[in-house]
């Protein structure tokens, strides 16, 4: 290869694979030097550079001046090429690499070359990437030369390729569209703050504004809410919440749990829970279907919030307050200064910093240590005895069991024995000759 060839080389890998032509060069000089060192030895002390503007190239090999031709006589003319091709292709891939990592959580589009498996590729330019199933939304169906967008989630390489890994179930993409569809965001007149999601079912967009003249919520939603409309398309029919932003946790947690209305919100900074107070009528819209409002609304506000009405809230205060009294060294002042700051259970007071209950009951460390261990195995206890009860409850209604005998059978696990015979009923299967009897016959055997 004279100077001329190995320029042009250089020129065509440039234009045509898109590395950078230092790149190319340095992967020439690092393939020569190999390749010496292979003839020679590893311990050889090989030095190869080449000049950027002649494409003339020196060598030398344990201090022996080599020429050009003279290097590549002795490598042998195959050898040379095998490895610059090799050095080229792993040149390419990193230039490859460097190219979409940069890219990561940004907006691309493609088109569906093929599904296989649940796994579907993606082209993208001259790049094959590939939309793996757990990062699909559910229920989603692609087809060969489908228009795909997506956010790019990771970029790794395998061997002398690179490997790019799509998502259409990360928040980001749902940040991304807003961008795009909203150009107030894109202006940076209107900021998304926070978002939280539940891909193909459910998002809520926390947004605030730098303008008071515009109104972030509605720029959001549009006119007869098209843009809102293009986002949730694109989505599968995914419902957005737009959330007005607030850096006042007492106005913002209200916001994030509509439509609901929320009577009152009362923070437990030591724990990061919001006790949230509703009426009767709107707490299962609170909560949302298997509690994704909630759920979601947390996520966003990054609160743990619980959703009660004023009559459970006192209820459970009553129980909290009644078993840390159970506990051995509590004073019933201290179970009720833990209780107003929402330790509510034993697994509550089981992770409290130590620090902190020292001070508010002015105890010792040795206190402190004894009143948590009691917690602990008391909230393990209890964790045992939940999954005892799933466990039961699931076992007799595969039996047929009906679900208030499942109740009373479930509620007896964990109590003391004697208050459990006193108390326990026989479950009624459908073959116990329970359609003899009445529910009076049941309750008195």
């Amino acid at each position: 290869m004279n100077p001329n060839e190995l320029l042009r080389l250089v020129d065509s890998l440039h234009r045509d694979k898109n590395i950078d032509s230092e790149l190319v060069f340095t992967a020439i000089e690092s393939a020569m030097v190999t390749a010496l060192r292979k003839l020679r030895g590893e311990e050889a002390d090989v030095d190869v550079s080449i000049d950027r503007e002649s494409g003339e190239m020196r060598a030398s090999c344990d201090g022996e001046e080599l020429d050009q031709a003279e290097v590549v006589g002795r490598i042998g003319a195959q050898t040379a090429k095998q490895v610059i091709i090799q050095k080229i292709k792993e040149a390419e891939r990193d230039s490859q690499f460097d190219e979409w990592r940069d890219q990561v959580g940004q907006l691309v589009t493609g088109t569906v070359q093929r599904s296989d498996r649940g796994v579907t590729t993606v082209q993208m330019g001259n790049m094959e990437a590939i939309l793996p199933r757990g990062e699909q939304i559910s229920g989603e169906t692609y087809h060969n030369g489908d228009r795909i967008r997506a956010v790019v989630y990771e970029v790794k390489t395998a061997g002398n390729r690179v490997k790019v890994i799509l998502s259409r179930t990360k928040p980001q993409l749902v940040q991304r569209m807003f961008e795009q569809e909203i150009p107030e965001i894109s202006e940076g007149v209107i900021e998304i703050k926070a978002i939280s999601r539940e891909p193909g079912h459910r998002s809520k967009v926390a947004v605030d504004s730098s303008d008071q003249r515009v109104d972030c919520v509605g720029a959001c939603v549009g006119v007869r809410g098209n843009r809102i409309k293009n986002i949730t398309s694109e989505l599968a029919g995914e419902r957005i919440d737009i959330v007005r932003w607030t850096d006042d946790p007492l106005g913002l947690i209200p916001s994030a749990l509509q439509p609901a209305e929320v009577e009152q919100v009362l923070l437990c900074d030591m724990i990061g829970r919001a006790i949230v107070l509703v009426k009767d009528d709107q707490l299962s819209q609170a909560i949302g279907k298997f509690g994704q409002n909630v759920r979601l609304a947390s996520k966003l506000v990054g609160w743990d919030i619980e959703i009660m009405t004023a009559g459970e809230l006192e209820e459970q205060i009553d129980r909290a307050v009644g078993a840390f009294m159970e506990l051995e060294g509590m004073t019933e002042d201290l179970a009720q200064a833990l209780v107003e700051q929402g330790y509510l259970s034993y697994d509550d007071l089981s992770v409290i910093e130590p620090d902190a209950l020292m001070e508010m009951g002015d105890m010792s460390e040795d206190q402190v240590d004894a009143i948590v261990d009691q917690a602990e195995t008391r909230a393990d206890e209890a964790e045992r005895i939940a999954e005892e009860q799933k466990r039961l409850k699931k076992e007799l209604a595969a039996a047929g069991v009906d679900a208030a005998a499942i109740e009373r059978a479930t509620s007896q696990i964990g109590k003391p024995a004697a208050e459990a015979s006193a108390t326990q009923q026989p479950p009624a299967t459908p073959d116990a000759g329970a359609s003899d009897a009445g529910p009076g016959d049941a309750a008195e055997e």
